[in-house]
């Protein structure tokens, strides 16, 4: 038996936001099974050990910077502060474009140190690690060109109203991303 309260409507979650929680579940598993190989592949005897490059130490710091800078673009549009959510979510975009930077130098810098990412000379464990940040790196590149329309559209825009559930569905998967790399990052440094 089953009672409803009068006057009260179940709440449901927005459309947009169901499908953002489909997707991320997705590229959870995703990457649960890359990192699952990762283990695996490294009882061979042939698992070269390296360490990560300095630069992935900064883009991480660069990563978390743009979650609060997301954070803080997404109560600036709650609160109805359109100025401040202009310049925050411009920030954001740009520091997940400095992440990506960050990343690819790093990358650089590995190669630079003569362990070869793909190809005949390269060992499964630097390939693995390339993979699985190459792919981490699509879906940022998703978010900073989301960001970046966002940004665009906001600074282009005159009028002061601006919805609050595409900020919200950005900054779920903006934060979702950053954790995600939280994640490698720990996983890369301590587990793996």
């Amino acid at each position: 038996m089953t009672t409803t309260v009068p006057g009260r409507v179940p709440q449901r979650i927005h459309p947009h936001k169901f499908v953002m929680w489909v997707a991320m579940s997705g590229i959870i598993m995703m990457f649960a099974g890359l990192t699952s190989a990762y283990i695996v592949k490294k009882n061979q005897s042939s698992w070269l050990q390296f360490d990560l490059p300095v630069l992935f130490w900064y883009s991480t710091a660069v990563i978390l910077l743009s979650s609060v800078t997301m954070f803080l673009s997404a109560r600036a549009i709650k609160a109805g502060k359109t100025n401040s959510y202009k310049l925050m979510i411009t920030i954001t975009a740009t520091l997940g474009a400095l992440f990506l930077l960050l990343q690819y130098l790093g990358f650089r810098d590995l190669q630079a140190k003569n362990i070869a990412l793909v190809g005949p000379r390269s060992n499964s464990a630097a390939s693995f690690v390339f993979v699985i940040t190459l792919l981490h790196m699509l879906h940022v590149l998703g978010g900073v060109i989301a960001l970046l329309v966002f940004a665009v559209k906001a600074n282009a825009k005159k009028a002061k109203d601006f919805s609050f559930i595409p900020i919200e569905v950005l900054g779920t998967y903006w934060h979702f991303v950053d954790l995600l790399w939280i994640y490698l990052f720990l996983f890369y440094n301590w587990i793996g």
